[in-house]
């Protein structure tokens, strides 16, 4: 099974400037500049993609074109969630078809299933897909919060599943984990990423990789090479980001600010689809934010220029 490791962006999906249409030559640049700044993989249809507003052909063309696009040159996982199982299966080996290197699948959403219906969904998904799953324990959307108990169950069932991003909020889980597991389970953070690298984690996936994402691959370098104390500097600026973006709406999130973070950074990707607000509708607002939110960016270039030249 091949192995993921490092920090993985999860991708936005770029529309068109009416968001009636993905914008496959848009996300083609952007994807050289992720592939250009060293990302190792991304992740395409998670929350960040705004996964729920795609159609199944936008999804399949989307996800086709990424992965002909990329070529091999990093990692392709394909969100396939649903809640319907056989959907999230033909999900699945669709991403499987179009040559994607692994799956992120978040449990059935919105029925609260219980542990033995989330255990015959991954079912439903592995018995007909061979590509590696990572689970996506997030409580916040899926109202369902995995434990530590729960994910060995399906580490030792499935073959397959051998990966999570770990986003309860809770850090300790990610030891928690690694203990349920004896180690087979390859945890993600999903947050709290010095933290979490220091409790066992193998990898980082993040949303800030669609805007900065020179600084959130290379602080999962620095923790793999000693350099704690860095990593921390790094953090500390992800950290003022993500405040500043949460001092909004719950819903701007960071669809709607990632995308106007990356236009700034040089890569326009469309707006967001309803129902969630628009960052053109957020008006002086946003336009406040967001200049904040580009000067802690043009601040971070600065400090990943510091860093990198002591290791030079």
């Amino acid at each position: 099974m091949k192995e993921f490791r490092g920090s993985y962006s999860v991708n936005v999906t770029p529309f068109t400037a009416d968001g009636s249409a993905v914008d496959l030559e848009a996300n083609r640049r952007f994807l050289d500049w992720q592939i250009a700044q060293g990302v190792p993989g991304v992740i395409l249809l998670g929350t960040t993609g705004e996964f729920l507003t795609l159609t199944d052909a936008e999804r399949a063309t989307y996800v086709e074109d990424s992965v002909a696009h990329v070529a091999g040159r990093i990692d392709v996982l394909v969100g396939a969630s649903n809640a319907h199982t056989p959907t999230a299966a033909r999900y699945a080996r669709e991403a499987e078809a179009a040559g994607a290197d692994g799956l992120m699948i978040i449990p059935p959403y919105y029925y609260t299933p219980t542990e033995d219906e989330i255990l015959g969904y991954y079912d439903g998904i592995t018995a007909t897909c061979g590509l590696p799953i990572m689970l996506y324990n997030n409580p916040f959307t899926s109202n369902v919060d995995m434990s530590a108990k729960l994910v060995g169950r399906l580490t030792r069932t499935f073959d397959t599943v051998r990966y999570i991003k770990e986003a309860s909020m809770d850090v300790a889980r990610v030891y928690d984990i690694v203990e349920e597991t004896d180690g087979v389970m390859n945890v993600f953070a999903g947050e709290r990423i010095v933290e979490s690298f220091l409790l066992g984690a193998k990898g980082y996936v993040n949303p800030f990789g669609n805007y900065i994402p020179r600084a959130s691959t290379r602080i999962w370098e620095m923790l793999e090479a000693g350099r704690i104390e860095d990593a921390k500097r790094i953090q500390r600026h992800i950290t003022v980001i993500e405040h500043t973006i949460a001092e909004g709406h719950p819903t701007y999130g960071h669809q709607c600010y990632s995308k106007a973070l990356a236009a700034a950074a040089g890569y326009p990707l469309g707006d967001v689809r309803p129902p969630l607000t628009q960052f053109a509708a957020l008006g002086a607002e946003g336009e406040a934010r967001a200049a904040k939110l580009k000067g802690i960016m043009d601040e971070m270039d600065r400090l990943m220029d510091e860093l990198e030249s002591k290791a030079a």
